[in-house]
């Protein structure tokens, strides 16, 4: 783009086209008509063509103007929403949001979600929750949480709900660094160790029976059922015990080396995490704030819907 062509060249071309006079749109612009005038000739000289002809009716477009004015008025609205959106984060900032978080999104996604924000809304009140699937749904519906990222559960529990998928996760079984199993791994051989599974009403229970169930594993004789991100590590790290969970909730740990994942082929857990709604919850401003800090995180560590989330 040619570095002479200005904002007010932009303005007063797409203002006289829209009022078709010089005089009127001078008027609009609290501009002289000389000085409106002085405008469109330096545009014209500048893209080296006539953009309009001066009749006794006012001004009419030539072919050359016609073009230029689809392009100048999408600029002029491209502008817009540049503006729009920073009033959108003004906003954001005297607005509180209440966002519940799976164990797994608490772990990985929200710290680098929550620094985005807060670099798009400086003074945003943010409050964060975290708990099982069904607690935070809960929530949500009541009005206690505004949003929730996590697993998509059972259609029962998504009545009255939005679901947006943002990434796809899968379960993983981890073991503490010189645990038994990692010399011979075999899954049949997990019952032999204590093992801490999520409880029926987590999200990612169904599909660990379906696992279960598939590879010919009941009952374990030794289990532990529970949500708690702390306990499972702690456990974990000091015992025998084998833990079933989403993989989101342990990365650290495995990137760190505190905890081992078993090579079991786990691909079938895969599912869908996402950002949850209510269908007729209210349209907060700041609510976009937020879904725009979680795009960039994503697209920032190359997770797109549908990507693996381990």
């Amino acid at each position: 783009m040619d570095r002479r062509i200005k904002y007010r060249h932009i303005e007063a071309f797409v203002e006289i086209a829209r009022e078709g006079s010089l005089k009127h749109a001078a008027r609009k612009l609290f501009l002289t008509q000389p000085a409106i005038s002085k405008t469109l000739k330096e545009l014209e000289g500048i893209l080296g063509t006539t953009l309009m002809r001066r009749n006794r009716g006012g001004v009419t477009l030539t072919r050359q103007g016609a073009v230029f004015l689809h392009f100048a008025q999408m600029s002029l609205a491209s502008l817009q929403q540049g503006l729009n959106g920073l009033e959108t984060a003004d906003h954001a900032l005297k607005e509180r949001l209440n966002v519940g978080a799976l164990p797994s999104v608490a772990a990985t996604l929200m710290p680098e979600v929550v620094t985005e924000f807060s670099h798009l809304a400086p003074n945003g009140m943010l409050r964060i929750l975290d708990g099982p699937h069904d607690y935070l749904v809960d929530r949500l519906r009541l009005g206690a949480l505004d949003l929730v990222i996590g697993r998509l559960g059972d259609p029962d529990t998504m009545q009255g709900l939005t679901f947006t998928q943002l990434y796809t996760e899968q379960v993983v079984f981890v073991v503490r660094a010189g645990h038994p199993l990692l010399a011979n791994p075999d899954v049949q051989r997990i019952v032999d160790y204590p093992v801490i599974s999520p409880p029926p009403a987590a999200a990612i229970a169904p599909t660990v029976e379906r696992f279960l169930i598939a590879h010919g594993i009941g009952e374990f004789p030794n289990k532990i059922e529970t949500v708690s991100g702390a306990l499972g590590r702690a456990y974990t790290r000091h015992s025998d015990a084998v833990w079933i969970i989403s993989g989101g909730v342990v990365a650290n740990e495995l990137a760190d080396g505190l905890l081992v994942q078993l090579p079991f082929d786990t691909a079938m857990t895969r599912g869908p995490v996402g950002l949850m709604s209510r269908a007729d919850g209210p349209n907060m401003r700041v609510q976009h704030v937020f879904r725009l800090a979680v795009q960039t995180v994503l697209d920032r560590n190359d997770l797109a819907t549908g990507a693996e989330g381990n």
